[in-house]
Parts: C-alpha cells; structure tokens; sequence
C-alpha cells in the first residue's frame, strides 16, 4: 500500500512502529529516524523479519534542511510526527516543501514558553489546502480518540451535544515514589499550569489541581480526578455544534502530588535557564533527565488505564447521556509490544490515523483535526487493534458527584 516516514524513537513511536509492522498490508515500508540513530538501529533489530521493510536514519526534526533532504531520499506517503510537540512546526515546513502528508500526535508548543495552542498549526490550513496534502493533528489518544468518540456521539447518538467531560484514569502502579508516564518535560509542564475549562463560549481559568472529584471508573475502581487544560478542549469547542461547556479530568495519586508539589517549591519545574558551574541549565530538563525513563516503566506497571468521554445533550427533543470509554493493561500492552499502557494508547491511534490518511478513507487537502473526519472507520481499526471501546447510556455525571474541598492538602 504505502510508505511511512515515522520520525522519533520513544515509546510512543516504539508502540506505533510495532502497530505499523503488525499492520503491513497497509506500511509496507517504514523509515524511523531520530536524532539517536542507535534507537531507531533497536527498534528495526526486533522487529525486522516481518512483511514490512524497516530502514532507519539519522536526522535532527528541527533542522528543515535535514528533514526535506530525508524526505526527498526515502519518498513516504505520510510523514508521522512522533516526536517532541516543540518539532512539529519544521516537520510541518518540510512536509509542505515536499507535498508529503502529515500526522501528529500533540500540538506544538515553543520550547521556551509552557504555552500549547493549536493557532500555530491552524495558520497553515491555506498552504496545505493549496500543496493538496493532509495534515491530520492529534492522532494520540487524548488528543485523539476523544476527539473520534465525540464525532461518533453525534453522529450516532445525540442531535446536538451540549455537555462534554473527558475522563483519563491511569490506575497503574510502576512502583517508584515518582515517575511521569510519558515525557517527564510535557508531562510536567502541562500538570503545574493552570487548568482551564470552556464555557458558554470563554475559557474559565482555575489554579492548577484546584477542581477535584472521586470517580469511580470500571475496571480500575475509585480514583480521585482533577480539572486540567489539555488541547482537544480547544478543537472540539470550536468543531461540535451547541456545545456549551467542555471540561478535562486526569487522576493522579497522592504521592505524585506530593513530589511535584515539591519539586515545584524547590524551583525544579521551572522552565527559566539558570547558571550551574558556569553553564546554563533548565531546571526542568535537569530534572528530566534524573527522573526515570517512561520507555523503562513497562515491566514494572501494573494495572489499568480507563480513558472515555462522557456526553450530555439533545435527542429528538428529549435529554441524552452517553459514556465511551476503553480500558487498557498495562501488562498486556507490555507482553504485546514491550510498553505500558500509557504509550499504548497514544501510539495504536497514531498507527490508525496515518493508515486512514494512506488508505484514502481520511483524505482531503488542509490541516484538520481529528474530529472533522468520519469517525466510523476509525472506531472500527479501534476494536481491531487493540483499543476496544465500551458504551454506556446511564453513566454517572460529573456534576453529580458531590464537590471536593478546592486544593488537596500537599507539602507547605
């Protein structure tokens, strides 16, 4: 069928290049490259054998030049962007100066500033329209799937969604006092800024953790949730009709909490360059890089992720719930392609997403998210490899769980 050019050698992209291997009618050919060449080297040593041709290279993503040159060399149908959020605008130039398609799983955000917006990636909708190529953003799990579940909703179930709460439990156990899932930098920035809801068309701002609730998810059991900002909040406010309010929950511990409440009053979430022996560091990244790998976490994890949404609105007239949800083993996912769950569910979505833009069934000219597309094929890859989907028409609401106290007593 087709070619992929996956750039990044991380857990996600390990998952989906695993997923592209398994689905080989579709990759017959994959090029991973990375600024760590010896990683994409790891990666084709296990899996080579297969159906799909595995080469590798070594490129830097924020250099254009690099990335055209490399394009130009291997010919992909689709440039899969698996690397950092702080890359994919120059993947993007180079994708556009070679008319590739293009797919990602986070939407950029400058290195310097804890700031992810979709504005930057949206300003290249004309020229993408214009090269006659897709870029298709968010293809992970959230952003992502979420994005397809609320697609699905209306399409199947509601003539008009009026309430959204995304739901992301994590209820694995890796057995460190501290440890991030995925990339402890975009995990950490994205945790210690303030959280931020829509609403009857504005954003309402919150302090970080300030919104708290115990949910109860299947298969994982009570866990306790609270409000962030996280990007598909911004797409899907602008893509589904008559919404009136979108909201976004994540569980964490109380150990986690307590580590990075922390680490942020000793000034190790700090973004902002200081001078250590003559050199400057970021703190953040310091901290990074004595943190455990999240590629390391997939033998020790235990448990179960639940990731779902969670839908209010109109039906012929009458009021309608409606609750997606897939739960994940973090186990099974190890046994399968050698990484926890987390990784999991981003890179089995980013395989699909470039699958539907290759096979044609997802193919238009522009810079599109991924709710603006059919959700039907989508859902069907989903069941078929590896994220089945549950429903439920009765699920408890959000807003009728009983409001916790504001702020969770952490370190002083």
């Amino acid at each position: 069928m087709g070619k992929a050019l996956i750039i990044g050698a991380g857990g996600v992209a390990a998952v989906a290049i695993h997923k592209c291997v398994q689905n080989s009618e579709v990759f017959e050919e994959i090029c991973i490259a990375s600024r760590t060449k010896s990683k994409c080297d790891d990666l084709k040593a296990k899996l080579d054998g297969g159906k799909t041709k595995i080469t590798t290279a070594q490129v830097n993503a924020d250099n254009v030049d690099e990335l055209i040159a490399l394009i130009n060399e291997f010919k992909p149908d689709i440039v899969m962007n698996l690397a950092l959020p702080y890359q994919d605008l120059t993947i993007m130039d180079a994708c556009l100066a070679t008319k590739t398609h293009y797919m990602d799983t986070a939407n950029y955000e400058p290195e310097d500033t804890a700031k992810f917006e979709y504005k930057w990636q949206w300003d290249y909708r004309e020229r993408f329209e214009k090269a006659g190529i897709t870029a298709l953003l968010g293809s992970g799990f959230d952003p992502g799937v979420t994005g397809v579940f609320s697609a699905y909703a209306l399409k199947h179930y509601f003539d008009e969604i009026e309430y959204i709460d995304i739901l992301d439990c994590n209820g694995g156990d890796h057995g460190y006092p501290f440890a991030t899932n995925f990339n402890p930098e975009i995990n950490i920035r994205e945790v210690s800024a303030n959280g931020r809801y829509w609403e009857n068309g504005e954003w309402i701002e919150t302090k970080p953790m300030e919104i708290k609730r115990g949910y109860n998810f299947a298969q994982v059991g009570e866990k306790d949730m609270y409000l962030l900002y996280h990007e598909e909040l911004e797409s899907l406010a602008q893509n589904m009709p008559g919404l009136k309010r979108i909201r976004f929950f994540m569980t964490f511990g109380p150990s986690y909490l307590m580590h990075l409440k922390a680490l942020e009053n000793v000034g190790m979430t700090s973004i902002e360059p200081i001078e250590y022996e003559g050199k400057q560091i970021i703190p953040l990244q310091f901290l990074k890089a004595i943190l455990p790998d999240p590629a390391s976490l997939g033998p020790r994890t235990v448990g179960k992720t639940n990731i779902g949404c969670i839908f209010k609105g109109k039906k012929d007239g009458q009021d309608k719930t409606y609750y997606v949800y897939n739960v994940c083993d973090h186990q099974e996912c190890y046994k399968e392609v050698g990484s926890q769950a987390v990784s999991y569910t981003t890179g089995v979505p980013a395989m699909i997403g470039a699958a539907m833009v290759m096979t044609g069934k997802w193919n238009k000219p522009g810079v599109f998210n991924i709710e603006e597309f059919d959700p039907d094929p989508f859902m069907e890859e989903l069941n078929k490899w590896g994220l089945p989907w549950v429903e439920d028409f009765n699920p408890v609401l959000v807003d009728a769980l009983p409001e916790e106290a504001k702020k969770p007593e952490l370190v002083r």
